[in-house]
């Protein structure tokens, strides 16, 4: 099955036509996206070989090919353009799928195959649900998503958590696979870590530190020193300030009001320690290394969940905003790390722009009332995705700052992608027009 190509896409340049870029490109890709959403439905209610079965239709990641499964923090992005699309129906269906999971295993896995399931990944499913929530109105939906959010945040504090308070990306793979990662991280990252001079312990530890890191959803990165176990990260601390805050509202609005506080206060404690072990005195937010005590160097697009969540201050959001932009912010789009002298080459920084970072850093400016530089972002992700459709038909699961054209992906071949990288080009597209209102919550 080939990758559904526009016909629009293949016309317009043979007819020398030349519309106002961004106006007619993005008619031109939100059609292709509209047309395009059925072709990633899938729908197997039953448990068959390494599939889990689910009982609704989800999305999956990719017309053909590759990522042919529910995935967890994609689904959520995914998601966001189809409520924004109108395909409410559809989102709710990803989520109470998701929902299943939970109920099954305890925990959201990384997604619906038996070989995800010794991790899960970035938690946004609370955010999910709140999306869907603000849609139907429906409470006693709600109220039933609640109990499984409160499942799923019990295996993070306890599966999770670091003995400073903040919690952490881990697994639970066993020693084979423990060592299936040092392979698969050393041939992703160019390198030969079995035959490097490292002990027996050193590649336990090694491929453990790949499998946490595979958890994080930023596989690979600089971020972690490949001892992703070692850090609490601030994009997972910030998700999980974010569902205290959302439980707290949850509770309200189901009428539990006892527990209302219990969750504000918990989330008041989680932001005094992110400032605590993560603010550094130059006004931006680090991952922090809580066996050796100290923060990563790396600056990262990960501060633009800090900016979702609410959790820095008025005056903390203007340094931080002040301090990360031009760190961050390119001709074509916004990198996910900083330009370093970084010992591999990693997907997941410099010079790459992935569209959940876009997402989270349009989104967290709007809260903090920086609508120039949101709106700047979302329309030069807007124009990447419109000029690389324009050469290529299709989307992409990453793009590349520095030429707008689709990212650079030294540790595997590039699927085209439709699921987050479709769903965030909604969301913006939106945004753009003004016809979205970014949720603050309270």
């Amino acid at each position: 099955m080939k990758p559904i190509i526009s016909t629009l896409a293949l016309v317009l340049p043979l007819l020398g036509c030349n519309p106002a870029p961004r106006e007619a490109g993005t008619t031109l890709v939100r059609e292709f996206i509209r047309n395009s959403w059925d072709a990633v439905v899938r729908f197997n209610p039953n448990d068959s070989l390494t599939l889990i079965g689910l009982p609704y239709p989800y999305t999956v990641p990719c017309v053909a090919g590759t990522f042919q499964e529910l995935y967890y923090w994609d689904t959520y992005f995914t998601c966001e353009g189809l409520a924004a699309d109108g395909r409410t129906e559809l989102a709710k269906n990803n989520v109470d799928d998701m929902l299943y999971l939970v109920d099954r295993f305890g925990y959201m896995p990384n997604g619906s195959r038996t070989w995800y399931l010794n991790r899960s990944q970035p938690p946004y499913l609370a955010m999910a649900v709140d999306r869907i929530f603000r849609a139907t109105g429906d409470r006693e939906w709600l109220a039933r998503a609640l109990g499984t959010l409160e499942r799923e945040y019990a295996f993070w504090m306890t599966e999770r958590m670091t003995p400073i308070g903040l919690n952490r990306y881990s697994s639970s793979a066993d020693e084979a696979l423990v060592r299936e990662f040092v392979v698969t991280g050393g041939r992703r990252l160019g390198a030969d870590f079995t035959n490097c001079g490292l002990s027996e312990e050193e590649l336990s530890r090694l491929g453990a530190h790949f499998a946490a890191e595979a958890e994080s959803g930023w596989d690979f990165n600089p971020r972690f020193d490949r001892r992703c176990e070692d850090f609490c990260p601030i994009d997972l601390n910030a998700n999980l300030y974010r569902y205290e805050r959302l439980f707290a509202r949850f509770a309200a609005l189901t009428g539990d009001d006892a527990a209302v506080e219990g969750w504000l206060a918990a989330a008041e404690r989680r932001r005094v320690l992110i400032d605590r072990y993560c603010l550094a005195a130059d006004g931006i937010y680090y991952d922090y290394d809580f066996r050796r005590a100290c923060r990563s160097p790396v600056v990262s697009g990960a501060v633009f969940n800090l900016l979702c969540a609410g959790v820095p201050s008025g005056e903390k959001a203007e340094r931080l905003v002040r301090a990360v932009l031009p760190r961050l912010e390119f001709e074509h789009g916004l990198a996910v790390c900083a330009e370093g002298d970084y010992p591999y080459v990693y997907q997941w920084s410099y010079p790459n722009c992935w569209p959940p970072i876009v997402h989270m850093a349009v989104c967290g400016l709007e809260r903090y009332g920086y609508r120039d530089e949101a709106r700047r972002i979302a329309a030069k992700y807007v124009d990447a995705v419109i000029g690389t459709f324009r050469r290529t038909g299709n989307l992409w699961e990453k793009y590349d700052v520095r030429t707008g054209g689709a990212g650079t992906s030294e540790e595997y071949e590039m699927p085209p992608m439709l699921g987050w990288s479709a769903g965030v080009f909604v969301c913006a597209c939106e945004y753009l027009a003004g016809r979205s209102e970014i949720e603050k919550e309270p």
